[in-house]
């Protein structure tokens, strides 16, 4: 016997979405890369975290 798994109805909306709009996916990973995947210089990364002040904590005056 083969048990059917449940499917909820966002889930059932995705799917729906997906087949009707093909390149939605692809899109998200595009952005992804753009947002994401990219490589830091590391150099500048140190730099700015030794050149930063640090922020005064708020206070109640």
């Amino acid at each position: 016997m083969k048990l059917k798994r449940y499917v909820s109805e966002f889930e059932e909306f995705l799917d729906r979405y997906k087949q009707d709009h093909p390149g939605t996916e692809e899109d998200q990973w595009r952005g992804w890369k753009i947002w994401w995947d990219h490589r830091l210089d590391l150099d500048a990364v140190d730099r700015a975290r030794k050149d930063s002040v640090p922020t005064e904590p708020y206070y109640y005056g």
